[in-house]
């Protein structure tokens, strides 16, 4: 059924692998910094232990506090994705816990990003699996629905649609198109140049050689 609050779709293609090992050790400062600083998370917090995100979007629209689409969600999640959850940040009930953080490390999931809270976080904290929530309850979901999967989502802000990268670390969490991954990688790679060069200047006793030097993407001086 293609009516809004009722669509189940197929996952997009899973995002290449040269693709995601371009930005395996991007920082999510310098990629928001090329997208104008306009898109990512500002209120979900990283809740493991550590270990950065990167992955395909699979991406669920679910009523606040419940989670029986996420569960649904499950059949369709494949090794390298990243279950993108439009809780609408609710913090009232929990959609994940320890039980589903080990099912999807048990597939391969990459991680999760939950605009909503999570429970069971002292399992979280001690893991390397990568988990983004806005808060933490011990008061667990409902089960009745409705839901929708593969549908184009809201996260604190961000628009996420299905197939998007998805990029995290401790700063935060980003997702962009796969298209435009190899001109934002080129001009990721300049502002890390950049910043590299900033920083040596000023170990070498020249703090402010690099001062106003703009970035081309955004035309903003050197933070």
């Amino acid at each position: 059924m293609s009516i809004p609050g009722h669509r189940f779709h197929p996952s997009a293609p899973s995002v290449p692998e040269e693709v995601l090992d371009g930005f395996r050790n991007a920082a999510v400062a310098v990629v928001s910094d090329n997208m104008n600083r306009m898109h990512g998370t500002r209120a979900l917090k990283p809740y493991h232990h550590g270990g950065r995100l990167i992955g395909t979007a699979v991406t669920v629209k679910t009523r606040a506090g419940d989670n029986m689409t996420l569960h649904k969600s499950f059949e369709l999640l494949r090794p390298g994705d990243v279950l993108v959850v439009d809780g609408a940040a609710d913090v009232n009930q929990a959609l994940v816990g320890e039980i589903m953080m080990s099912r999807a490390m048990a597939i391969g999931v990459a991680g999760f990003v939950i605009d909503g809270a999570i429970r069971d976080v002292a399992a979280f904290t001690k893991s390397d699996f990568p988990c983004f929530a806005r808060g933490v309850t011990h008061r667990g979901p409902y089960k009745s629905g409705p839901g929708e999967i593969n549908v184009p989502v809201a996260i604190d802000g961000m628009v996420v649609m299905p197939g998007y990268v998805v990029l995290g670390d401790e700063d935060g969490v980003v997702a962009f198109d796969p298209a435009v991954a190899a001109e934002l990688l080129n001009l990721v790679h300049v502002q890390e140049k950049r910043e590299a060069d900033a920083l040596k200047a000023i170990a070498a006793g020249r703090p402010n050689a690099y001062v106003g030097v703009a970035n081309p993407a955004t035309t903003d001086a050197i933070r």
